[in-house]
């Protein structure tokens, strides 16, 4: 599912948050695309801010990195 233009940039911060966190935990894309039960590519497409997630990926995302959603959503300017 390619992202809306006028939101992408919200897509893109959503995903710098994922490399943020990502990088905290010390996992590389592989790691976390493993441990979420997703491809590697879905995880850099996320990270890129050309996807969006449902739910179920949201919620094992902040399961994997110990954080809550709303981190994920604390866009950084």
């Amino acid at each position: 599912m390619e992202v809306k233009r006028e939101y992408k940039s919200f897509y893109e911060k959503f995903g710098l948050n994922v490399v943020y966190y990502r990088k905290r935990k010390r996992l590389t894309q592989l790691e976390l695309a493993e441990l979420v039960d997703v491809d590697r590519t879905h995880i850099s497409a996320i990270e890129l801010g050309n996807v969006g997630v449902s739910f179920d990926v949201l919620f094992r995302l902040c399961q994997v990195l110990e954080i809550k959603p709303k981190d994920l959503f604390d866009f950084r300017d």
